[in-house]
């Protein structure tokens, strides 16, 4: 698992294996989701960051980080 962090585009990308990516969906405003061939989430990238993240995470670890993903339920839009 890799997390990166691009400050000057306010984006978090979260790549959770390293198989090819086939597909990608927005999955909420500004939250896009990456499936392998085997429809497996492979990568989550995040968009204007500073504004989703509570302030004091997000200079944290790298686990802390992952695990503040996971906090929210995701919605459904769309389907």
């Amino acid at each position: 698992m890799k997390l990166r962090i691009d400050r000057d585009a306010d984006a978090l990308y979260l790549r959770i294996a390293d198989t090819k990516i086939i597909e990608s969906e927005q999955v909420g405003p500004g939250v896009i989701v990456d499936f392998d061939s085997k429809n497996r989430v492979v990568g989550v990238e995040v968009l204007n960051a500073s504004k989703r993240l509570p302030r004091r995470n997000r200079a944290s670890s790298r686990a802390k980080t992952a695990t503040l993903l996971r906090e929210k339920p995701g919605k459904k839009y769309g389907h």
